[in-house]
């Protein structure tokens, strides 16, 4: 199969081929769970589907196919819009590597919904629902935001500054960037930006300088930030928003029918992105201008509906912490902590400025200074890092903090400007001297996966890896040129000399560019991979070859600079029990045709099995228990007594419709087995624990041996692992290590000391754990199919409290039974209802309760505890 490094090339023949030696493509839909959980229930709910082949309807020569393709249903659930999609094959006919795959137009040969198709093994996408188009009389869709622009003008791209693409993490369908020059355009995206729109806003242009400082008018869209279903910007000093249309997420249209301005007669110098959801709700930050300078507006998002809060309640940051004048540069809300987080710029009585770390707690009220950004940018005399204790040389150039960035999961608080500063808890602060003081940090782009990335006011793409205080440069460098030369050589249509970066953003823990190109005197817009691993693996091997003379001619060698050669998980856990996935399984029906294709009928029902699966999922919830703990149970509880029979009919042709379904085929999924990878993030219930086994294979002169009272003792592997917590307080490590093997059992537990959780997926506390080979990072490298990746830091999201999935459960089945045995008799209502019994108000009432996991299936007597 001819399968280029970026797109792969997919033929009708090898579509074919694939059918008759087996290949069923296995479509894997996973519902992101929505912001708000007090309307909706928090779940992680997955179905798997079999694709069902289908040929086309074309004139054909052949006897029995020409083109053909998979399809399967692509369900859309109340509550979501975002959900993933991802294709993999069943192991048979071709070899394909499991990859996610778009949609692309009707007809081509692949997998794909019931109204498209598309080659298996293709590049990552996610089904997101655009609440911000509408569908006219004609039938064409318009934006609701405003007009769209088919014309993408150089003077939009060529050498103007990239700006960062803001959102709330996870939950955003809808992207928005704007800094168009005077233009009151944006670029829209449903894919993260494998394709786009340009959109010119149908917004007023307003000029407030009457009463805000400002020295002229632009139509510029400086801050663009997008939530759930609601988007924000700012032009001037003036912010709007437009909520979308999202019938499927507010089950009620409350979207907006034009912009709407918010803050009125307020001066709104920034907006400022809160990436994370909490408390059921979205947030966003403004600050202000004018006369409320040292105050900042935080503004709730709950269901698209938009409400601000001037912050501090009493008084302004300037009077709580004594100065004349202050000026709020930059703004972080903690919302698992109600903390703001603010960057404060003051001036003394000798207007000498300086820059401070604030922080408001909302619930208490009070307001503290953290720490005093130092005024010059220390002397590291050589050192990777430095800390800050007050005690260190500083050269010359002063600090010029120009903003914050906040990781939840790990605590990382960043200060940046023409300086890098990292700090743990806030107050202590570590100085990253490898990032040059010439330059200037225009904004960071964080994976929250314990990966950032640096864009400087250059343009310059720099690279900070958690676990190791080193900051690498991506762009330029040697391992830059290395790899364009490759592509250019490769002939890749994603590069060209002349082109200017948009934005740098993350996706699925991969780092994008979106980069405009002009190759021909023709200019577009295009994403493209970062192939970071790549970099610095290029980067690595031209820093640390050597020659040597050896018969008369010099060789090739290459310093080995990581600690291992293979690292190797094993012992996972079945993955459900932490992951609270609930997955479902279901196939098409079987057809009664001699060559095994579907056709528009067997689709039809495929879809509706599913969707009734489905609907079966979300009527399971309800405070008491059925007699068997499954969802599927009350579709086929009344027709096992006859599958038999239905298999002799489909077994000799005679199906209604020509059509059987397999019972079997439809069920609850509660044994997933674990991969050879950590999950992509964790629960832990109070006093759980999660372990896993690393095994570490070293190279020979990577084992030192001792010699203890003259005896030889076992070589040791030089090899060492460390562990990172995000929160010591709430999260334990215990890790074993077994020498002989080289092997290491860790176990990561709950502490049981932080209490702030509620009930089931509520308020769940955001922390982390990271293990790392010491001296591993940015020297360990795996090629795999997908490329090298990097070896030797395992970071993993942990998500403290009671986790979503379980529930307490009327047991209706024993406290009928206790009451008959208890009471010698029972009396029902006058109408039976099964579901809903009556009990005699005269007679002793013994209520049972059920904890019941949804994910595993596990049920069990509630004991009152």
């Amino acid at each position: 199969m001819p399968v280029g490094p970026s797109y792969p090339q997919f033929s009708e023949a090898l579509v074919r081929k694939g059918h008759l030696t087996g290949l069923k493509p296995m479509v894997l839909v996973s519902f992101q769970s929505p912001v708000n959980f007090y309307h909706w229930k928090i779940e992680q709910l997955q179905i798997q589907m079999e694709a069902a082949p289908f040929r086309s309807k074309e004139l054909c020569n052949a006897e029995e196919v020409c083109v053909m393709s998979w399809y399967t249903p692509m369900p859309i659930k109340n509550g979501s819009v975002v959900m993933r999609v991802d294709v993999s094959s069943n192991g048979l006919g071709p070899f394909i590597p499991n990859k996610r795959c778009p949609f692309p137009s009707p007809g081509q040969a692949g997998v794909g919904t019931l109204t498209g198709a598309c080659p298996t093994p293709t590049a990552s996408f996610r089904v997101n629902i655009n609440g911000f188009l509408e569908r006219q009389q004609d039938n064409t869709l318009r934006f609701t935001v405003g007009n769209e622009l088919f014309n993408l003008i150089p003077r939009y791209f060529v050498n103007v500054p990239s700006r960062p693409l803001w959102y709330t993490v996870d939950q955003a369908p809808v992207l928005i960037l704007g800094g168009i020059p005077e233009e009151k355009s944006i670029l829209l995206t449903d894919t993260n930006f494998k394709d786009f729109f340009l959109v010119e806003l149908s917004i007023d242009n307003c000029w407030v300088g009457s009463f805000c400082p400002q020295a002229s008018f632009t139509a510029t869209i400086y801050d663009a930030i997008a939530t759930e279903s609601t988007l924000f910007i700012r032009q001037n000093q003036l912010v709007y928003y437009f909520t979308g249309t999202y019938i499927t997420l507010h089950e009620s249209n409350h979207g907006s029918e034009k912009w709407v301005h918010v803050l009125d007669n307020e001066c709104v110098k920034k907006l400022c992105p809160v990436h994370f959801h909490s408390n059921g709700s979205e947030y966003i930050i403004a600050l202000t201008a004018g006369k409320h300078e040292g105050y900042v507006y935080l503004g709730t998002i709950t269901d698209g509906r938009v409400s601000f809060e001037l912050l501090p309640r009493q008084r302004s940051v300037c009077d709580a912490i004594k100065v004349v004048n202050c000026s709020i540069t930059w703004a972080v809300f903690v919302a698992g902590h109600y903390n703001l987080l603010l960057l404060v710029e003051t001036e003394d009585a000798s207007t000498r400025k300086y820059f401070q770390v604030v922080s408001y707690d909302l619930v208490r009220d009070y307001l503290v200074i953290l720490y005093t950004v130092p005024e010059f940018i220390p002397d590291a005399q050589g050192l990777e890092f430095l800390n800050i204790l007050g005690t260190e040389s500083y050269t010359n150039i002063s600090m010029v903090p120009k903003g914050m960035s906040y990781n939840p999961y790990n605590n990382w608080l960043f200060i940046w400007g023409n300086f890098l500063l990292m700090s743990y808890n806030n107050q202590n602060f570590i100085y990253l001297a490898d990032f040059p003081k010439e330059l200037s940090i225009k904004y960071l782009v964080n994976s929250f996966h314990g990966e950032v990335a640096i864009v400087t006011e250059t343009e310059e793409i720099w690279y900070l890896l958690e676990g190791s205080y080193r900051v690498n440069q991506l762009f330029p460098s040697k391992g830059w040129e290395v790899y364009i030369s490759l592509q250019v050589m490769h002939q890749s249509s994603l590069y060209a000399p002349n082109e200017t970066m948009v934005t740098l953003f993350y996706e699925d823990s991969k780092l994008y560019q979106l980069v405009y190109l002009i190759d021909n005197q023709q200019g577009r817009l295009v994403k493209r991979l970062v192939p970071v691993e790549q970099l610095l693996m290029y980067q690595q091997l031209s820093n640390s070859y050597h020659l040597k003379p050896q018969g008369g001619h010099l060789t090739l060698s290459f310093t080995e600079f990581c600690p291992f050669m293979v690292l190797r998980l094993r012992d996972l856990p079945n993955p459900q029990t932490y992951t609270r996935q609930e997955r479902y399984r279901a196939q098409p029906p079987r057809v009664l045709e001699p060559s095994g294709f579907h056709n528009e009928i067997s689709l039809a029902v495929y879809q509706g099995l599913v969707y009734y699966l489905l609907w079966l999922h979300s009527v399971y919830d309800k405070p008491y228990a059925d007699p068997v703990h499954d969802p599927t149970w009350r579709w086929w509880k009344d027709r096992r007594q006859d599958q038999d029979y239905y298999f002799y009919l489909a077994s000799n042709w005679r199906s209604a419709g020509k059509v059987h379904i397999d019972m079997t085929s439809y069920e609850k999924i509660y044994d997933l087995k674990a991969e050879y990878e950590l999950p992509e993030r964790i629960f832990l219930d109070k006093g759980t624990s999660y372990s896993f086994s690393i095994f570490l294979t070293a190279q020979g002169h990577l084992f030192k041996s001792e010699i203890r009272h003259g005896v030889s003792v076992q070589p040791q592997s030089r090899a060492k692992l460390a562990v990172v917590l995000g929160d010591p307080g709430c999260i334990k490590v215990v890790m074993k290590k077994e020498v002989l093997i080289n092997r290491y059992l860790v176990t990561l537990s709950d502490k049981r000391s932080c209490f702030d959780q509620g009930i089931s997926g509520h308020h769940l506390r955001k922390t982390s754990m990271l293990v790392k080979v010491v001296g591993s990072a940015w020297h360990c490298f795996q090629n795999t199919l997908q490329g090298p990746r990097m070896q030797g830091n395992l970071m993993i999201p942990v998500l403290i409290g009671c986790p979503p999935g379980k529930r307490l459960a009327f047991d209706i089945t024993y406290t009928l039974e206790y009451s008959r045995l208890q009471n010698k008799h029972y009396f029902d209502c006058a109408q039976v209802d099964r579901e809903m019994p009556c009990f005699f108000f005269r007679d002793i009432f013994y209520p049972f309760f059920l904890i019941q996991d949804l994910v595993t299936g596990d049920s069990g007597s509630f004991q009152g505890r």
